[in-house]
C-alpha cells in the first residue's frame, strides 16, 4: 500500500499481483476516503437534484456567509455560492465599538429543493433571527431573503407533501411550528411539541440533549436524525421515525464510531443511500465523514458493522484545491469577481478599505481607525486550513504603512499566531506574535531593510498534532524560521478551526496601506 501525498490530501492507491507468467501488477480502481473533506465544513446539510448534490455549510462569523458546494460524485467538492453577502450592520458584526460575533454569526442550515427551488434556511444569535434565502439558480442567481423572530436553533426546514412547509428545533424536547405559505413568518399557535426527550435513546444521563435536528421522508415514512452526548461516552447519532408528521415517534441510536454524528440521508442516482456527518477533529475543525447505509425493516443502518469505513465505493478525492481553498495571484481579468468564493473576511469588510483593481495584481488593505488587538482589526481576509498537513505563503510589500502598523500572514482563531512586519520609531521590523497562553505576544522579532518581505506558515493536523510553524524570506527562496511553535487549539469562542488570514492594522497611525502579492496554498 502507497500513499500519495497530493494537495494535502492523502490517496490511498492499493496494488495487486496476479501470480500468471507475463502478467504484471494492475492497479485496483481507486475509491473515495474519510474524512471526506480534511477541512472546517460543520453542520452539513445536502440535498440532490438529477445528478447533482449540493451542501450547505456553517461559517458564523466569517462574510459573505452560509456557503453552498457543488458536487457530482458526493466526493469532489467546490463552493459556488454563498447565500448572503452582510448579515446586518450591527457592530458587533463590524467590528466596531469594541464588539464582535465570534462563534455566533449564523449557524447550522437546511438546505433544500421544492417546486423547482431552492430553499436554505439558518438562523443567527447575533440578530435573535431565522432566514431563509432561496433562489432557482443555485449557482449563478440571485438569493431572495426572508427574515424573522425568533431565532430557532438547529432547525431543519421541511415541505410535505400537505404543501405546508415546517420547521423542527430545539434541544432534549423537540418542537416544530409551521410556516406561513410564502415563508415570511409562522403560522399563529401552530407550535406544539414533536418528541418530548429525544434524546432518550441514548439513555437518562447526557452531556448534550438531542439537537441538530434533520427530517427526511422516505417511502412515506418520516425519518428524524439528531446528535446527543451520552455522559462519559461520545457524541451519538439518534433517528426517530414515524408513519405521520404528528407521530407517534419511535427511536433508535443509529451509529456511535469515534464521536462522528450530527446530520443526514442523501442517495444517488443508482438508488445506493448514504450518511452525511461531520466529527470535531481538533484545531482543524469540525470534518465531514460519509458512511454507507442499508436499510432493514424500515430503518435506515449506518455504517458497515457500526462504524464509519476508512473507505467508500464512490470515486476518489481529487483534492481540496481549487474547490474549498486556492491558491491566489490577485490578479483579475474584465468580468472576473473580485475574490473568489474561496475567500472570505473575518466579520463584515469595510469594502471602502480594500481593492485588487488600484494596483494591478495585489490586494491592497488601508486603514482609518486604530486597533489593539488583531482579532478586533476589521478587514482581514480568510481561508479555510487543511488537513492534515498544509502551507501557506504570501508576499506583502510594505512601502506604505505608518508608524505602529502590523501587517502579514495569520493562523486565526483566538489563540492565534501571526508573522509579519511592524513599523517600530520609524524602523521596521520582521515580528512573530503568539497568543498562546491566551495573551498576544510579540515573541521574536528581526530588523528588516527593504520593503518586500515573503511569510510562510505551515500546519500539521496529522494525529490532532495541531502544531504550526512561521516562516520569513527576503528573496522568496531561502526561508528561516521565526519566533515559537505554535501549538493551536480549537477554542470554544472562536467555534471555528483554524483559517489562514491576510492582515493590516493601525496602532498609532492610520492611513496608510499595505500591499499583498499572491496568497499560495499547498
Amino acid at each position: 500500500m502507497k500513499q500519495l501525498q497530493f494537495f494535502g490530501w492523502a490517496w490511498t492507491i492499493i496494488v495487486t499481483t496476479i501470480a500468471v507468467a507475463g502478467c504484471t501488477e494492475q492497479p485496483v480502481k481507486e475509491r473515495a476516503t474519510n474524512p471526506l473533506i480534511f477541512a472546517d465544513v460543520p453542520d452539513m446539510s445536502m440535498v440532490r437534484v438529477g445528478d447533482t448534490y449540493y451542501m450547505s455549510s456553517t461559517t458564523m462569523h466569517e462574510t459573505p456567509g452560509v456557503p453552498v458546494m457543488r458536487s457530482t460524485d458526493l466526493t469532489n467538492w467546490e463552493i459556488v455560492s454563498y447565500c448572503y453577502n452582510r448579515l446586518a450592520e450591527i457592530p458587533e458584526m463590524n467590528l466596531t465599538d469594541g464588539k464582535n460575533t465570534y462563534g455566533r454569526g449564523t449557524w447550522a442550515s437546511c438546505i433544500r429543493y421544492h417546486n423547482n427551488r431552492f430553499y436554505v434556511s439558518t438562523f443567527a444569535q447575533t440578530t435573535g433571527k431565522t432566514y431563509i434565502f432561496s433562489t432557482d439558480d443555485i449557482e449563478k442567481g440571485e438569493w431572495q431573503r426572508q427574515e424573522f423572530a425568533p431565532s430557532y436553533h438547529d432547525h431543519t426546514l421541511f415541505f410535505d407533501d400537505d404543501g405546508h412547509a415546517y420547521l423542527i428545533w430545539g434541544g432534549g424536547r423537540l418542537r416544530i411550528v409551521q410556516l406561513k405559505d410564502d415563508l415570511s413568518g409562522v403560522v399563529p399557535e401552530s407550535e406544539r411539541v414533536l418528541i418530548e426527550n429525544a434524546g432518550a435513546p441514548a439513555g437518562d444521563k447526557l452531556m448534550l440533549p438531542a439537537e441538530g435536528s434533520q427530517l427526511f421522508k422516505v417511502n412515506g415514512k418520516y425519518y428524524l436524525f439528531n446528535i446527543t452526548w451520552p455522559r462519559g461516552g461520545m457524541r451519538t447519532v439518534v433517528i426517530h421515525r414515524a408513519d405521520r408528521l404528528e407521530g407517534p415517534w419511535e427511536g433508535r441510536v443509529a451509529l456511535q464510531d469515534r464521536g462522528i454524528a450530527q446530520g443526514g440521508l442523501i442517495d444517488t442516482p443508482d438508488g445506493r443511500w448514504f450518511t452525511y456527518l461531520f466529527r470535531d477533529y481538533g484545531s482543524v475543525g469540525r470534518i465531514p465523514y460519509l458512511a454507507p447505509v442499508t436499510w432493514e425493516e424500515g430503518w435506515p443502518v449506518l455504517g458497515v458493522d457500526g462504524l464509519v469505513p476508512d473507505t467508500l465505493d464512490l470515486p476518489a478525492s481529487r483534492g481540496l484545491i481549487p474547490g474549498i481553498v486556492a491558491s491566489d495571484d490577485f490578479g483579475r481579468t474584465t468580468g472576473e469577481p473580485d475574490l473568489p468564493l474561496v475567500w472570505q473576511w473575518n466579520h463584515q469588510p469595510n469594502d471602502s478599505l480594500w481593492s485588487v483593481n488600484e494596483r494591478e495584481g495585489y490586494l491592497r488593505l488601508h486603514t482609518s481607525r486604530i486597533d489593539t488587538l488583531f482579532t478586533q482589526a476589521r478587514n482581514t481576509l480568510t481561508q479555510r486550513t487543511i488537513g492534515p498537513t498544509c502551507e501557506g505563503e504570501t508576499a506583502i510589500d510594505i512601502s506604505g504603512i505608518n508608524e505602529g502598523d502590523y501587517a502579514g500572514l495569520a493562523l486565526v482563531q483566538r489563540k492565534f499566531g501571526l508573522v509579519g512586519v511592524r513599523m517600530l520609531q520609524g524602523t521596521k521590523q520582521i515580528v512573530m506574535v503568539s497568543a498562546q497562553t491566551g495573551i498576544p505576544e510579540v515573541v521574536e522579532t528581526l530588523p528588516l531593510a527593504g520593503d518586500t518581505l515573503y511569510l510562510k506558515a505551515t500546519c500539521d493536523f496529522t494525529e490532532r498534532r495541531d502544531v504550526a510553524d512561521f516562516f520569513y524570506s527576503t528573496d522568496g527562496k531561502q526561508w528561516t524560521k521565526i519566533g515559537s511553535q505554535l501549538k493551536m487549539e480549537y477554542s470554544m469562542p472562536h467555534f471555528m478551526g483554524y483559517r489562514y488570514g491576510l492582515f493590516y492594522y493601525s496602532t498609532l497611525q492610520p492611513g496608510g496601506h499595505a500591499d499583498f502579492d499572491y496568497f499560495n496554498i499547498q
